[in-house]
């Protein structure tokens, strides 16, 4: 099922040659890992001291591009210029699922949102990008199949920022964190489903 993440190979072209400026000048992968999740932890502090306020809603959209841009030049600065390491590894997996706790938890605390359900969103998406881990646990490949990935999930908390800015929460916010948690839900199912899918067929 298509997702944001798709489009990840064209945002990586346009950022190909900032990257090659920064591993000129001694820039690290994990360095990079490590600002993207120091920018999305500061982010939410703010948030959390801050519930529902109009400027941190206008940051977030704003962080969350600059997130996918690091995220982005840390995978190619790995790849590509052969900074790849286990520790990488590690820290791309864990900073991703702290980030985005950081930066989607604090809805939980702006008035008139199902804190509840809020919570249960930022879990499922946890555990969705766990899901895509065990698939090379079993055999398979890191799992980023949808149709509610980490790209997708940053776009939906983003728009509902902007949304908050104009509209007050409602019936209407409620209704799209459960749709979010129903996505988030599908897609757990989806790469398990598919990560077994690939090892059957691997086996074969």
């Amino acid at each position: 099922m298509p997702t944001i993440y798709d489009l990840k190979p064209k945002f990586q072209a346009l950022l190909r040659p900032f990257c090659m400026r920064l591993a000129d000048a001694g820039v690290t992968a994990n360095q990079v890992t490590l600002i993207a999740s120091g920018l999305s932890l500061a982010h939410g502090a703010a948030h959390i001291m801050n519930p529902g306020a109009k400027w941190v809603l206008i940051l977030l959209p704003i962080i969350l591009f600059i997130r996918m841009a690091l995220n982005a030049i840390d995978g190619m600065l790995a790849r590509e210029f052969g900074q790849a390491s286990k520790l990488g590894a590690i820290l791309n997996e864990l900073t991703d699922v702290i980030s985005d706790a950081a930066l989607y938890l604090p809805f939980a605390f702006i008035p008139g949102l199902p804190a509840p359900l809020v919570v249960v969103a930022v879990l499922l998406g946890v555990i969705a990008e766990m899901t895509g881990v065990i698939g090379v646990q079993i055999g398979a490949s890191r799992r980023y199949d949808g149709p509610f990935g980490k790209s997708d999930r940053a776009f939906f908390f983003g728009a509902l920022a902007i949304l908050l800015i104009i509209f007050d929460p409602g019936r209407w916010s409620t209704v799209l964190i459960a749709f979010a948690c129903a996505l988030s839900a599908a897609t757990i199912v989806n790469r398990s489903r598919l990560a077994l899918k690939e090892v059957q067929n691997a086996n074969s």
